[in-house]
């Protein structure tokens, strides 16, 4: 007897699939898989002081360094030599985040080493689920709290030594390990009730005792009284800081050259600004021509109406004149958001993105601070000022971002999306988009205040100027009202930003104008094609973008060299 076998009817005639020949992992891939890594990294060991945390951090950046290092460079095409380059550049610029921020640890250790490690050892335990006993655990907690008390005192009485910018972030950081002790607490709050038996006391006594600590150290030491204004607090990063964010920018300048460019480009500024004022019938004083400018407000409850018709305006001028593609989509759905007072003393102006956030007095607000916001946001600065947050600026930049090389994300730079975005500002002003005088100072004073911005955030970093000076430059020289002023230095110096990132805005710009010059000037592409090729590659120092779309040759151990200026 045959045994009769019975096949499969899919399986009849199905070819053989060879599975493919892994050469390896593929550059492109490596970046996806680095931004989940480091996620996944910062996810588990999310205490930011933790020595654990650090420490994570560097063994996993120095090994993907070495790994990298050892890739065949020169058999890659020219993206996955960028993204070669790109990734190398990430790596060594967060390794050198890593050793600030250790160092930056470190200075805050007279208000924290008393009792931080042992609540970032609670939470790490808990994180690993490792065994806990209730009542060590609330001896560790009355310790801790003991421990707040007598720091407490000592702060009062004015005996611990530190800097306002290490006690404005170990004030964060408390509030950090307040957070994270409340998450230990709940972790095991009615499934373990000999421990929360136990501990349920002490946890809430250390809860209390770390917001009082958090708000004594910012009035004691940093001087923030709750019912005044934000001090501004930063801490400049330095000569050979500035060296080494500039190279990881790769901008071929030093601090003092950008700066020159800067003051040029003030010159320039302040001569239109001048032509402006004369055909306004003010001579050439051009801060009462800016004054007349600033008061051409509307109405309170008409401004997301002036947005709205503002941002049709420019999304039918980019694509009436074929400048940029400009997705169906993209132009349907951005948002509006109103920005709270509290919120416009950080960002006095507009924000955008997926959204637009409008600043606008609110009727909280008293009533010089109501003045202040309607003229800072008047028509004519307005106008210039939504189509640099949404089309053809970050609404579009980001929508595109999502949708072409999105990996390329993880290399987020103010040179690329800030000087993208200012970029477009002259590239309107060339073009004729400034219908009348007032339009003209309007976007000219925004041209006047990136050309600041280099100024005054390089000289902070160098020593020399005090955040009280920037604010006055900013008044003096670009003519802002004072609380406007207060607000931009305070964004630049509170520690969310990157030292360059003010005046990424200006030199961005200058770079795309100058790769403009280079291959669309000169005949190579059209405007159109240079403008959809920037936001399809993504985000990446411009020099870079320009080894793309001029395919100049490569090499691992690449230096900006790349002189866009003059």
């Amino acid at each position: 007897m045959v045994k009769r076998i019975v096949q499969h009817p899919l399986s009849i005639c199905r070819p053989v699939v060879q599975q493919p020949i892994d050469h390896g992992e593929s550059i492109q891939h490596r970046i996806v898989r680095v931004t989940e890594d480091i996620e996944c990294l910062k996810r588990f060991y999310s205490i930011d002081i933790s020595p654990t945390t650090v420490a994570k951090l560097k063994k996993y950046y120095h090994e993907e360094l070495g790994e990298l290092e050892a890739l065949p460079f020169q058999s890659y095409n020219q993206e996955d030599k960028i993204d070669f380059l790109l990734l190398s550049n990430f790596l060594r610029r967060s390794l050198r985040r890593l050793e600030l921020d250790e160092t930056r640890i470190k200075k805050m250790d007279p208000l924290l080493r008393p009792f931080a490690p042992s609540i970032i050892q609670l939470c790490e335990d808990r994180q690993k689920v490792a065994p806990v006993d209730g009542q060590v655990a609330a001896q560790r907690l009355e310790d801790i709290s003991k421990a707040i008390t007598s720091l407490m005192t000592r702060l009062e009485k004015g005996d611990i030594e530190i800097d306002k910018f290490s006690a404005f972030r170990a004030a964060s950081a408390v509030e950090q390990l307040q957070h994270s002790l409340a998450e230990w607490f709940s972790f095991y709050e009615g499934y373990e009730p000999l421990l929360t038996w136990w501990t349920s006391q002490p946890h809430s006594q250390v809860i209390v005792k770390l917001e009082d600590l958090a708000a004594a150290i910012r009035r004691n030491i940093v001087g923030l009284d709750p019912d005044e204004e934000d001090p501004i607090v930063g801490q400049p990063i330095g000569y050979e800081g500035l060296l080494a964010d500039l190279e990881a920018e790769v901008i071929p300048y030093t601090p003092e050259e950008l700066i020159t460019i800067g003051e040029k480009e003030y010159i320039w500024c302040e001569r239109e600004m001048k032509n402006a004022s004369r055909e306004l019938g003010f001579g050439e004083d051009w801060r009462r021509a800016l004054e007349y400018v600033k008061n051409l407000y509307v109405s309170p409850g008409q401004q997301p109406q002036l947005v709205r018709k503002l941002a049709d305006e420019a999304i039918e001028y980019v694509t009436k004149n074929d400048l940029v593609t400009v997705p169906p989509l993209a132009a349907e759905t951005w948002r509006t958001f109103m920005m709270s007072p509290s919120a416009q003393k950080v960002a006095p102006f507009f924000l955008g993105g997926e959204s637009i956030r409008v600043s606008f007095p609110t009727s909280s607000m008293d009533h010089n601070d109501k003045l202040m916001s309607l003229r800072s946001n008047n028509v004519h600065f307005s106008r210039a000022t939504v189509f640099h947050e949404l089309i053809p600026g970050h609404h579009l930049q980001l929508y595109m971002a999502s949708r072409y090389r999105p990996y390329r994300q993880l290399f987020t730079t103010p040179f690329w999306i800030e000087g993208g975005a200012l970029y477009w500002e002259m590239t309107f002003w060339d073009r004729g988009f400034p219908q009348s005088p007032e339009n003209r100072i309007g976007m000219l004073f925004w041209r006047m205040h990136r050309c600041a911005r280099i100024i005054f955030s390089l000289k902070f970093h160098m020593g020399q100027m005090t955040p009280q000076e920037c604010i006055d430059f900013l008044v003096s020289r670009v003519g802002h009202e004072r609380a406007t002023a207060e607000g931009e230095v305070r964004r630049s110096f509170n520690g969310d930003y990157s030292p360059l990132y003010q005046a990424g805005y200006m030199l961005g710009a200058l770079q795309l104008r100058s790769l403009r010059r280079e291959i669309v000037d000169s005949g190579i592409i059209g405007e159109k094609e240079f403008h959809d090729w920037i936001l399809r590659e993504n985000q990446m120092p411009i020099e870079f973008l320009r080894a793309i779309m001029q395919d100049l040759p490569l090499t691992p151990e690449y230096k900006p060299s790349w002189k866009f200026y003059g």
